[in-house]
């Protein structure tokens, strides 16, 4: 079953969420020697990230990859790479990352990117964001997408511009070994309230999932 962590405002859940990556992260350092988390792009997770980037941990046994990535060429502002770079990567002296060549488009970028993972039986956590359809990384409800079971897949038609884009597969992140969603606002509250009554949406067909939620997006649903 899903965990639910509701909150008064953004603040205390994305403050909230950074405490447990970093928890996770020690605990994966401490029993395997090396920890695999996959990040979110968009505009909610920066200042969970920024957070994080302030933790004292032992950033060079960290290995950091995509959830997923947008087709736009290199060190475009709406890339995921640019806003991680921004908010954390930047803000570490020491980096393992392993970024999407998006600029190659979707079908190129993901064979490229089933190489890089293909030693990772296991992400030790994936860190989700998810949008007011329930989409999460670029899984969009409908898409064909959805049936791809490759460990990384090229997504095309996507509702959101841009259209191309590459992401993890429903595959991918159902073996994770933790998975963590951030949400705020009122906008969020309908469709949390329909993953809280099991709706199949792609969010809802990982498994289970840690969630930081605000009191907003909390406000449709009995949490």
């Amino acid at each position: 079953m899903h965990q639910w962590f509701v909150y008064d405002d953004f603040d205390q859940a994305s403050r909230s969420a950074a405490d447990f990556i970093a928890d996770k992260i020690e605990a994966a350092i401490r029993l395997r020697g090396v920890c695999h988390v996959a990040l979110p792009g968009g505009n909610t997770p920066a200042k969970c990230l920024a957070y994080l980037a302030k933790k004292n941990l032992i950033w060079e046994k960290v290995h950091w990859y995509l959830g997923d990535e947008r087709c736009y060429p290199k060190e475009h502002a709406d890339r995921n790479d640019v806003m991680l770079e921004l908010n954390l990567w930047s803000r570490m002296s020491k980096t393992n990352i392993h970024t999407i060549t998006a600029e190659r488009g979707a079908e190129a970028a993901a064979e490229d990117y089933r190489k890089v993972i293909v030693t990772v039986e296991h992400f030790d956590l994936i860190f989700l964001g998810m949008g007011e359809d329930g989409h999460t990384a670029s899984l969009f409800p409908g898409n064909d997408a959805l049936l791809d079971e490759r460990s990384v897949i090229p997504v095309y038609n996507a509702p959101k511009l841009p259209a191309e884009r590459v992401s993890l597969s429903l595959a991918t992140i159902s073996k994770a070994r933790c998975r963590v969603v951030l949400a705020s606002g009122i906008e969020k509250s309908a469709v949390i309230a329909q993953i809280t009554l099991g709706e199949a949406l792609p969010i809802n067909c990982l498994g289970d999932c840690h969630w930081f939620v605000d009191a907003d997006a909390a406000s449709s649903s009995e949490l």
